[in-house]
């Protein structure tokens, strides 16, 4: 057993018996949680360098972590996962499980300071030359204007406006 999530409302602890474990609605998943608000694959649970990881596989409902909302995240022992609306708290020892050292940086922690400021906030400019258009571009041919676009496989489309 590589530790297990235990209800924060109450019930039985359910025990991680594998590295990876996708959690959801669907009888085919590892861990099932049949509630209405849970989807059908909802996250993956996984094990790397001795600590779990916890990845939203695009729920309708979304998981958090600690109360934040994460699309992906380390779980440390002791933090509250939620699956929509249902809480549960993760226990394991990471050094059972084979971790040496601190925790690894978290992908949100990589993230953002992987990044500029302008590049977080969505605000950095990109060069004119790496823009592309996706306007077709006209051909002039006997007084006619044509059309070029990718999806015309290299024919040409005539326009309704003459020249």
């Amino acid at each position: 057993m590589y530790g297990e999530l235990v209800p924060m409302g109450g019930g039985d602890p359910i025990p991680l018996l594998k590295k990876s474990l996708l959690v959801g609605r669907r009888e085919g998943c590892d861990i099932v949680l049949r509630f209405s608000n849970v989807s059908a694959h909802h996250c993956q649970l996984t094990i790397n360098d001795g600590y779990w990881y916890v990845q939203d596989k695009n729920s309708r409902n979304g998981i958090k972590v600690n109360g934040m909302r994460v699309v992906e995240k380390r779980l440390d022992p002791g933090d509250t996962l939620s699956v929509s609306k249902h809480k549960y708290e993760i226990q394991y020892s990471p050094a059972e499980l084979g971790a040496i050292g601190p925790p690894p940086p978290d992908s949100a922690e990589r993230e953002i300071f992987g990044k500029s400021l302008l590049d977080r906030a969505g605000l950095s400019k990109t060069p004119r030359s790496a823009r592309k258009s996706n306007r077709p571009k006209p051909i002039h041919e006997g007084g006619i204007r044509y059309d070029i676009t990718d999806d015309s496989a290299g024919q040409l489309r005539k326009r309704n406006d003459a020249l």
